[in-house]
């Protein structure tokens, strides 16, 4: 990572478990002593609608939101939010997306498709791309909503913080009852980006 401040911008739906992802990643970097500003923009209140979250990070930072074309690393937990939010991204920006799509109202009604080859139109654009199948392998171990787990796990692998602290503080937040499943998903998700 650069030195100064470290720009990431987490874009998702409702439901997609952005907010808790970005609270995790706050605490963690916290725990790691960076200081670390966060801002939050929820859409529709409800399942489906786009939320996003400003996360900063660094020796000092000032502000939390993140100007168009200043995002270091788009972690995207939804195919069509990875290309809505890739503007905002530096050239030479990263991103990590989920191989996940979910249909917005417009496509439901039928008055739209859902594009096509996103991931190809992104790679397309921006050499440092990672595709995890977030959705896929939490679905695989049984409950789709270790996704976000999945994904805190590649995102993990990009930043030079130790493992343990990125576990304690997502199991910290957790029932008891789901942390070994979550531990194998943190696990697969750093897997998904050792194999790319």
């Amino acid at each position: 990572m650069k030195k100064g401040t470290t720009n990431v911008l987490v874009a998702g739906v409702g439901g997609q478990g952005v907010i808790l992802a970005s609270d995790i990643m706050s605490e963690v970097f916290m725990e790691a002593g960076y200081d670390v500003k966060k801002s939050e923009i929820h859409g529709m209140a409800m399942r489906g609608g786009i939320v996003t979250s400003h996360f900063r990070f660094g020796k000092k930072v000032y502000s939390p939101l993140i100007k168009e074309g200043e995002v270091d690393i788009l972690f995207a937990f939804e195919q069509l939010e990875g290309l809505r939010w890739i503007n905002h991204l530096r050239p030479k920006g990263k991103i990590i997306m989920n191989d996940n799509k979910v249909n917005p109202p417009v496509v439901n009604l039928g008055d739209m498709e859902y594009p096509k080859g996103i991931p190809e139109t992104i790679k397309g654009k921006f050499k440092d791309f990672y595709l995890v199948k977030g959705t896929e392998i939490a679905l695989q171990m049984g409950d789709a909503r270790a996704a976000n787990v999945v994904l805190l796990g590649a995102m993990s692998m990009f930043f030079e913080i130790k493992e343990d602290l990125w576990l304690k503080t997502i199991l910290g937040v957790l029932p008891p009852k789901v942390h070994d499943l979550n531990r194998k998903a943190f696990a697969a998700g750093r897997e998904q980006v050792q194999l790319a």
